[in-house]
C-alpha cells in the first residue's frame, strides 16, 4: 500500500494520498493547501483517485477540498456534522460505514471530543488516519468539542482508536505518525487515563479563571498542552500558553 504525506509548514497539517499501489486506487484525505506532491504521485504511480476524504470541519484541514475533489471529478466524503458545519459533502459517511477504493476498505469511526463532527478513517484494519483526536505523544483540544469535549474526547481515544490492535498504525491529523502501541505505552494523557500515573494536583489559572493542573504535557508543534480541571468540576484539554502557573513551576 501507499501511504504518501505532505505537511503544511505553518500549521503543521497533514494531508494524505492512500492507494492500493501503483496502477490501483486510493483517495486524499483533508487538504492543507499543498496538493502538488500528492497529485504527483498520483501521476507517478498511475493511481485512480476515487474519492476525497474529510475528517472535520477546521480550516487547517480543509483547504480548497471542495475544488480538489470538483477537479479530480470524485465525491467529497465525510460527515453529516461536517456538511452541517459548511463543508460541501458530496456523500455523507455514517459512524462505522465504509467506502471502498480497489483494495482499500476505509471505514468511519465517529470521534467528537476536538469538534462534533470529527471522524477518524481506518483502511484494511491496519492504518488509522487519527486526525486532530489522537497525536504521536499528545492529544487533540477539547475546546470545540462543546459542553461534552473532554468526556467525548476521552472516550474517542479510549474506547474507540485505543481498542485497536497495538500494530495498528496511526496516522494524525498533524506531525508524525505513531502506532496504538507506542500511544497507549508513552503517551502521558493516556497514561494518566490509564491509571498508570498520577493526576497533578497544582493550582493554575486558565485565561485567568481558578483551575487544577491535571497534566502539562507536550504538544505536536514543540510547546504544551495542558489537562485542566475547574472548581466547577469541568474538565478540558487548553493549549498551554493558556495556562498560568505558580512561578516556582515556570
Amino acid at each position: 500500500m501507499i501511504i504518501d504525506r505532505v505537511e503544511h509548514p505553518g500549521w503543521l497539517s497533514n494531508a494524505y494520498l492512500l492507494a492500493d499501489g501503483p496502477d490501483g486506487h486510493g483517495i486524499l484525505v483533508d487538504s492543507n493547501g499543498i496538493f502538488e506532491p500528492l497529485l504527483e504521485s498520483v501521476r507517478e504511480n498511475n493511481i485512480e483517485i476515487t474519492h476525497v476524504l474529510v475528517t472535520h470541519h477546521h480550516a487547517d484541514h480543509v483547504v480548497d477540498i471542495a475544488d480538489l475533489a470538483k477537479r479530480l471529478d470524485v465525491p467529497l466524503v465525510g460527515s453529516g456534522l461536517t456538511r452541517q458545519a459548511g463543508i460541501a459533502i458530496d456523500e455523507a459517511i455514517e459512524d462505522g460505514a465504509a467506502v471502498r477504493s480497489g483494495e482499500l476498505q476505509i471505514r468511519a469511526i465517529a470521534t467528537p471530543g476536538h469538534c462534533p463532527d470529527h471522524t477518524a478513517f481506518l483502511v484494511n484494519e491496519k492504518d488509522c488516519l487519527t486526525a486532530d483526536c489522537l497525536f504521536k505523544g499528545t492529544v487533540g483540544g477539547t475546546a470545540g468539542g462543546g459542553p461534552t469535549g473532554f468526556t467525548d474526547q476521552m472516550h474517542s481515544i479510549m474506547q474507540r482508536l485505543l481498542t485497536l490492535p497495538e500494530e495498528t498504525r496511526i496516522h494524525p491529523g498533524h506531525r508524525e505518525p505513531s502506532t496504538v502501541g507506542d500511544e497507549r505505552e508513552h503517551n502521558p494523557f493516556v497514561r494518566v487515563w490509564r491509571g498508570l500515573d498520577p493526576e497533578g494536583k497544582e493550582c493554575c489559572r486558565v485565561n485567568g479563571e481558578e483551575a487544577t493542573l491535571i497534566l502539562f504535557g507536550p504538544d505536536y508543534d514543540g510547546t504544551h498542552k495542558a489537562w485542566v480541571r475547574y472548581s466547577d468540576g469541568r474538565d478540558a484539554i487548553v493549549g498551554g500558553s493558556q495556562i498560568e502557573r505558580d512561578q516556582a513551576h515556570e
